[in-house]
Protein backbone atom coordinates (compact mmCIF):
# COMPACT_ATOMS: atom_id res chain seq x y z
CA UNK A 1 0.00 0.00 0.00
CA UNK A 2 1.63 3.51 -1.16
CA UNK A 3 2.27 5.76 1.82
CA UNK A 4 0.91 9.18 2.28
CA UNK A 5 2.21 12.57 3.25
CA UNK A 6 -0.52 14.93 5.43
CA UNK A 7 0.08 18.85 5.81
CA UNK A 8 -2.66 19.10 8.45
CA UNK A 9 -3.28 23.28 9.09
CA UNK A 10 -5.44 25.83 10.46
CA UNK A 11 -7.57 27.63 7.78
CA UNK A 12 -6.51 31.06 9.28
CA UNK A 13 -3.48 33.38 7.85
CA UNK A 14 -1.24 32.18 10.53
CA UNK A 15 -1.59 28.30 9.61
CA UNK A 16 -1.64 29.22 5.83
CA UNK A 17 1.46 31.37 5.77
CA UNK A 18 3.18 28.84 8.34
CA UNK A 19 2.83 26.51 5.63
CA UNK A 20 3.73 28.52 3.04
CA UNK A 21 7.22 29.37 4.43
CA UNK A 22 7.66 25.33 5.27
CA UNK A 23 6.90 23.53 1.65
CA UNK A 24 9.17 26.82 0.12
CA UNK A 25 11.74 25.92 2.29
CA UNK A 26 11.08 21.91 1.97
CA UNK A 27 8.99 20.65 -1.36
CA UNK A 28 6.86 17.66 -0.29
CA UNK A 29 3.80 16.10 -2.20
CA UNK A 30 1.08 16.17 0.32
CA UNK A 31 -2.99 15.80 1.12
CA UNK A 32 -4.18 18.72 2.52
CA UNK A 33 -6.08 18.73 5.78
CA UNK A 34 -7.70 21.90 7.13
CA UNK A 35 -11.12 23.85 7.10
CA UNK A 36 -12.79 26.95 8.83
CA UNK A 37 -10.85 28.48 11.90
CA UNK A 38 -12.76 26.56 14.42
CA UNK A 39 -12.50 23.06 12.76
CA UNK A 40 -9.60 22.48 14.93
CA UNK A 41 -10.29 18.75 15.43
CA UNK A 42 -8.32 18.21 11.96
CA UNK A 43 -5.93 14.64 13.22
CA UNK A 44 -8.95 12.87 13.11
CA UNK A 45 -9.35 12.96 9.59
CA UNK A 46 -5.89 11.43 9.01
CA UNK A 47 -6.11 7.85 8.09
CA UNK A 48 -3.04 5.81 9.82
CA UNK A 49 -3.02 3.31 7.77
CA UNK A 50 -1.78 5.22 4.77
CA UNK A 51 -0.04 7.63 6.28
CA UNK A 52 4.01 8.49 6.44
CA UNK A 53 4.87 11.50 7.46
CA UNK A 54 2.50 14.44 8.84
CA UNK A 55 2.91 18.51 9.51
CA UNK A 56 1.10 19.81 11.81
CA UNK A 57 0.80 23.50 11.94
CA UNK A 58 -1.12 25.82 14.10
CA UNK A 59 -3.40 23.65 15.15
CA UNK A 60 -3.92 23.04 19.06
CA UNK A 61 -2.39 20.04 20.56
CA UNK A 62 -4.50 18.96 23.27
CA UNK A 63 -7.95 18.56 21.29
CA UNK A 64 -5.96 16.64 18.83
CA UNK A 65 -4.56 14.28 21.46
CA UNK A 66 -6.01 10.98 20.43
CA UNK A 67 -5.84 10.97 17.43
CA UNK A 68 -1.87 12.42 17.46
CA UNK A 69 -1.35 9.24 20.07
CA UNK A 70 -3.13 6.46 16.95
CA UNK A 71 -0.84 8.07 14.56
CA UNK A 72 2.34 7.75 16.80
CA UNK A 73 1.45 4.48 17.83
CA UNK A 74 0.75 2.95 14.20
CA UNK A 75 4.70 4.59 13.08
CA UNK A 76 3.83 7.85 11.41
CA UNK A 77 6.56 10.50 12.08
CA UNK A 78 4.92 13.96 12.94
CA UNK A 79 6.06 17.44 13.00
CA UNK A 80 4.42 19.56 14.81
CA UNK A 81 4.57 23.43 15.19
CA UNK A 82 2.09 25.51 17.38
CA UNK A 83 1.45 28.09 20.43
CA UNK A 84 -1.83 27.20 21.56
CA UNK A 85 -2.37 26.75 24.80
CA UNK A 86 -2.18 22.91 25.89
CA UNK A 87 -1.63 20.85 29.33
CA UNK A 88 1.44 18.62 28.25
CA UNK A 89 3.35 18.71 25.43
CA UNK A 90 3.31 15.21 24.10
CA UNK A 91 6.77 13.74 23.51
CA UNK A 92 7.20 10.38 21.00
CA UNK A 93 10.78 9.66 19.41
CA UNK A 94 8.78 9.81 16.26
CA UNK A 95 7.23 13.16 17.10
CA UNK A 96 9.53 16.48 16.33
CA UNK A 97 7.87 19.44 18.54
CA UNK A 98 8.09 23.22 18.12
CA UNK A 99 5.59 24.33 20.96
CA UNK A 100 5.86 28.08 22.01
CA UNK A 101 2.48 29.33 24.49
CA UNK A 102 3.99 33.04 24.42
CA UNK A 103 1.40 35.67 23.90
CA UNK A 104 3.81 37.11 21.50
CA UNK A 105 4.34 34.54 18.86
CA UNK A 106 2.32 32.56 16.22
CA UNK A 107 2.90 29.80 14.22
CA UNK A 108 4.14 31.64 11.09
CA UNK A 109 6.82 32.96 13.50
CA UNK A 110 7.97 29.39 14.59
CA UNK A 111 8.43 28.58 11.09
CA UNK A 112 10.39 31.84 10.57
CA UNK A 113 12.44 31.45 13.20
CA UNK A 114 13.61 27.92 12.26
CA UNK A 115 13.87 29.55 8.37
CA UNK A 116 16.13 32.06 9.43
CA UNK A 117 13.67 34.57 7.99
CA UNK A 118 14.05 33.17 4.58
CA UNK A 119 10.20 33.73 3.47
CA UNK A 120 9.96 36.68 5.97
CA UNK A 121 7.23 38.17 3.90
CA UNK A 122 5.15 35.81 4.39
CA UNK A 123 5.62 35.39 8.02
CA UNK A 124 4.91 38.71 8.49
CA UNK A 125 1.61 38.12 6.44
CA UNK A 126 0.84 35.36 9.41
CA UNK A 127 1.50 37.58 11.97
CA UNK A 128 -0.30 40.43 11.23
CA UNK A 129 -3.26 37.97 10.22
CA UNK A 130 -3.22 36.98 14.04
CA UNK A 131 -3.39 40.98 15.48
CA UNK A 132 0.32 40.52 16.95
CA UNK A 133 0.77 44.05 15.49
CA UNK A 134 3.33 45.25 17.12
CA UNK A 135 5.90 42.04 16.58
CA UNK A 136 4.90 42.70 13.29
CA UNK A 137 5.83 45.82 13.07
CA UNK A 138 9.43 45.69 15.08
CA UNK A 139 10.07 43.15 12.57
CA UNK A 140 9.37 44.99 9.80
CA UNK A 141 12.01 47.86 11.00
CA UNK A 142 14.83 44.83 10.72
CA UNK A 143 13.62 44.29 7.20
CA UNK A 144 13.62 47.58 6.24
CA UNK A 145 10.26 47.52 4.24
CA UNK A 146 8.78 51.03 3.65
CA UNK A 147 5.20 51.95 5.28
CA UNK A 148 3.16 51.35 2.28
CA UNK A 149 4.42 47.51 1.72
CA UNK A 150 4.47 46.89 5.59
CA UNK A 151 0.36 48.34 5.22
CA UNK A 152 0.03 45.79 2.02
CA UNK A 153 0.68 42.95 3.99
CA UNK A 154 -1.02 44.06 7.31
CA UNK A 155 -3.99 44.26 4.97
CA UNK A 156 -3.53 40.64 3.45
CA UNK A 157 -2.91 38.88 6.92
CA UNK A 158 -6.16 40.75 8.11
CA UNK A 159 -7.99 39.79 4.42
CA UNK A 160 -7.09 35.88 4.98
CA UNK A 161 -7.95 35.68 8.73
CA UNK A 162 -11.29 37.33 7.68
CA UNK A 163 -11.93 34.42 5.13
CA UNK A 164 -11.43 31.78 8.01
CA UNK A 165 -14.05 32.78 10.29
CA UNK A 166 -17.55 30.69 8.98
CA UNK A 167 -19.55 27.49 10.34
CA UNK A 168 -18.68 25.99 7.59
CA UNK A 169 -16.96 26.37 4.02
CA UNK A 170 -20.16 27.59 2.57
CA UNK A 171 -19.51 31.03 5.09
CA UNK A 172 -15.87 31.59 3.16
CA UNK A 173 -15.15 33.42 -0.06
CA UNK A 174 -12.47 30.71 -0.23
CA UNK A 175 -12.00 27.23 0.92
CA UNK A 176 -8.55 27.43 2.88
CA UNK A 177 -6.93 24.46 0.67
CA UNK A 178 -7.60 26.20 -2.34
CA UNK A 179 -6.16 29.84 -0.79
CA UNK A 180 -3.05 27.93 0.50
CA UNK A 181 -2.59 26.21 -3.10
CA UNK A 182 -3.00 29.60 -5.01
CA UNK A 183 -0.47 31.13 -3.51
CA UNK A 184 2.34 28.07 -2.25
CA UNK A 185 4.28 28.96 -5.30
CA UNK A 186 5.24 32.72 -4.79
CA UNK A 187 8.21 32.97 -2.53
CA UNK A 188 6.86 36.93 -1.99
CA UNK A 189 3.11 37.49 -1.11
CA UNK A 190 3.60 40.63 -3.12
CA UNK A 191 3.88 38.62 -6.55
CA UNK A 192 1.28 36.55 -5.39
CA UNK A 193 -1.08 40.15 -5.27
CA UNK A 194 0.17 41.19 -8.24
CA UNK A 195 -0.58 37.90 -10.34
CA UNK A 196 -3.79 37.14 -8.83
CA UNK A 197 -5.53 40.69 -8.05
CA UNK A 198 -9.05 39.29 -7.97
CA UNK A 199 -8.20 37.23 -5.44
CA UNK A 200 -7.04 40.08 -3.20
CA UNK A 201 -9.78 42.30 -4.62
CA UNK A 202 -12.37 39.64 -3.47
CA UNK A 203 -11.43 39.36 -0.35
CA UNK A 204 -11.07 43.61 0.31
CA UNK A 205 -14.15 44.23 -0.94
CA UNK A 206 -16.74 41.40 1.19
CA UNK A 207 -14.20 42.47 4.31
CA UNK A 208 -14.92 46.23 3.72
CA UNK A 209 -18.59 45.50 3.24
CA UNK A 210 -18.67 43.35 6.53
CA UNK A 211 -16.95 45.83 8.01
CA UNK A 212 -19.53 48.32 7.20
CA UNK A 213 -22.32 46.49 8.41
CA UNK A 214 -20.30 45.94 11.78
CA UNK A 215 -19.60 49.46 12.40
CA UNK A 216 -23.27 50.22 13.87
CA UNK A 217 -22.87 47.35 16.64
CA UNK A 218 -23.23 49.29 19.85
CA UNK A 219 -21.79 47.09 23.29
CA UNK A 220 -24.43 44.49 24.78
CA UNK A 221 -23.25 45.24 28.06
CA UNK A 222 -20.41 47.20 29.54
CA UNK A 223 -18.34 46.61 32.78
CA UNK A 224 -15.40 48.22 33.58
CA UNK A 225 -12.29 46.71 31.95
CA UNK A 226 -14.19 44.47 29.61
CA UNK A 227 -17.12 45.03 26.55
CA UNK A 228 -19.48 42.45 25.32
CA UNK A 229 -20.93 42.42 21.99
CA UNK A 230 -23.78 40.67 20.32
CA UNK A 231 -23.96 39.33 16.75
CA UNK A 232 -27.04 37.75 14.83
CA UNK A 233 -27.24 34.80 12.72
CA UNK A 234 -26.44 35.93 9.35
CA UNK A 235 -23.45 34.81 7.03
CA UNK A 236 -21.60 38.37 7.06
CA UNK A 237 -21.81 38.07 11.29
CA UNK A 238 -20.23 34.59 11.02
CA UNK A 239 -17.57 35.80 8.54
CA UNK A 240 -16.76 39.33 10.44
CA UNK A 241 -16.76 38.17 14.33
CA UNK A 242 -12.95 37.22 14.46
CA UNK A 243 -11.28 40.33 12.83
CA UNK A 244 -13.80 42.63 14.08
CA UNK A 245 -12.47 41.23 17.80
CA UNK A 246 -9.12 42.23 17.23
CA UNK A 247 -10.16 45.51 15.49
CA UNK A 248 -12.13 45.99 19.02
CA UNK A 249 -8.82 44.88 20.85
CA UNK A 250 -6.93 47.50 18.66
CA UNK A 251 -9.56 50.24 19.62
CA UNK A 252 -8.27 49.94 23.96
CA UNK A 253 -5.67 48.35 24.64
CA UNK A 254 -6.69 48.10 28.43
CA UNK A 255 -10.31 46.62 27.49
CA UNK A 256 -11.29 43.25 27.19
CA UNK A 257 -13.59 42.48 24.60
CA UNK A 258 -15.89 39.40 23.65
CA UNK A 259 -17.85 38.94 20.71
CA UNK A 260 -20.84 36.69 20.75
CA UNK A 261 -22.51 35.48 17.84
CA UNK A 262 -26.07 33.66 17.85
CA UNK A 263 -25.96 30.07 16.02
CA UNK A 264 -28.96 28.94 13.94
CA UNK A 265 -29.23 26.42 16.99
CA UNK A 266 -30.43 28.91 19.29
CA UNK A 267 -26.65 28.61 21.35
CA UNK A 268 -23.69 30.93 20.99
CA UNK A 269 -19.81 31.22 19.25
CA UNK A 270 -17.66 33.54 21.36
CA UNK A 271 -14.55 35.24 20.28
CA UNK A 272 -12.34 36.79 23.85
CA UNK A 273 -10.00 38.88 23.15
CA UNK A 274 -7.87 39.79 26.44
CA UNK A 275 -6.63 43.30 26.68
CA UNK A 276 -3.52 43.72 24.78
CA UNK A 277 -1.80 45.59 27.52
CA UNK A 278 -2.09 42.19 29.54
CA UNK A 279 -2.16 39.25 26.96
CA UNK A 280 -3.56 36.52 29.22
CA UNK A 281 -6.47 34.15 30.64
CA UNK A 282 -8.30 34.38 27.68
CA UNK A 283 -7.08 30.96 26.89
CA UNK A 284 -8.25 29.70 30.33
CA UNK A 285 -11.65 31.57 30.49
CA UNK A 286 -12.60 29.62 27.24
CA UNK A 287 -11.35 26.22 28.71
CA UNK A 288 -13.87 26.91 31.38
CA UNK A 289 -16.92 26.25 29.42
CA UNK A 290 -17.38 23.19 26.99
CA UNK A 291 -15.90 23.47 23.91
CA UNK A 292 -13.53 26.58 24.50
CA UNK A 293 -10.01 26.70 23.84
CA UNK A 294 -7.26 29.01 22.40
CA UNK A 295 -4.37 31.12 23.81
CA UNK A 296 -3.65 33.29 25.92
CA UNK A 297 -4.70 36.29 24.49
CA UNK A 298 -7.14 35.24 21.98
CA UNK A 299 -9.42 32.61 22.52
CA UNK A 300 -12.89 31.01 21.54
CA UNK A 301 -15.50 28.63 21.97
CA UNK A 302 -17.33 27.21 19.38
CA UNK A 303 -20.82 26.38 21.19
CA UNK A 304 -21.76 27.88 23.86
CA UNK A 305 -25.41 26.56 25.61
CA UNK A 306 -27.92 29.80 25.66
CA UNK A 307 -28.63 28.83 29.52
CA UNK A 308 -24.70 29.78 30.09
CA UNK A 309 -24.82 32.85 28.14
CA UNK A 310 -25.08 34.82 31.64
CA UNK A 311 -22.66 32.47 33.36
CA UNK A 312 -19.89 33.15 30.44
CA UNK A 313 -20.53 36.86 30.65
CA UNK A 314 -20.55 37.20 34.57
CA UNK A 315 -17.21 35.21 34.81
CA UNK A 316 -15.77 37.63 31.47
CA UNK A 317 -16.48 40.66 33.54
CA UNK A 318 -15.36 39.34 36.91
CA UNK A 319 -12.11 37.82 34.52
CA UNK A 320 -11.27 42.01 33.40
CA UNK A 321 -12.48 43.88 35.71
CA UNK A 322 -10.34 46.77 36.43
CA UNK A 323 -9.58 47.41 40.02
CA UNK A 324 -10.29 50.78 41.52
Amino acid sequence: MRKINFDVFNGDADGICALIQLRLAVPKECSLITGVKRDIALLQQVDPTVTQDVTVLDVAMDPNRPALDNLLSQGAHIFYADHHNLNQIRTHATLTNHINTSSSTCTSLIIDKLLDGRYRDWALVGTYGDNLFSVADKLVEKTGLCDISRNKLKQFGTYINYNSYGVSLLDLLFPPAELYQLMAPYPSPFDFITEHPRVYTTLEQSYLHDSEKVSSVVPYSEHLGSRVFMLPDERWARRINGVYSNSLANQDPSIANAVITAKSNGNYAINIRAPLKNSVGADELAASFPTGGGRKAAAGINCLPTEQLSAFISAFQQRYALRT
